[in-house]
């Protein structure tokens, strides 16, 4: 990845039982478009369609946030790719 700003992927997420894009940035900041729709400003609708699903799947489902261990491993990844290519 030579010279990028930015990347992303769109993955399931089991946190929230929905697909969600993931972005990481140059400088190794990384967001979750997801955490803004099920956590940051969760509106009455999305809140009331996560609790369905939650009692259908029988378990909670609630977004991790900026903590989110697939985000992180997504971010982590990517910059060690970068670094071994950078060393070959």
């Amino acid at each position: 990845m030579v010279n990028w700003q930015v990347t992303a992927t769109t993955i399931y997420c089991d946190a929230v039982d929905a697909d969600v894009t993931m972005m990481v940035y140059k400088d190794s900041s990384a967001r979750c478009v997801g955490y803004k729709k099920y956590a940051e400003s969760i509106s009455k609708e999305t809140a009331k369609a996560l609790k369905k699903k939650a009692k259908k799947l029988g378990r909670e489902l609630k977004c991790e946030g900026p903590e989110c261990s697939r985000l992180i491993a997504y971010r982590d990844k990517l910059f060690a790719e970068e670094a071994a290519a950078k060393g070959s």
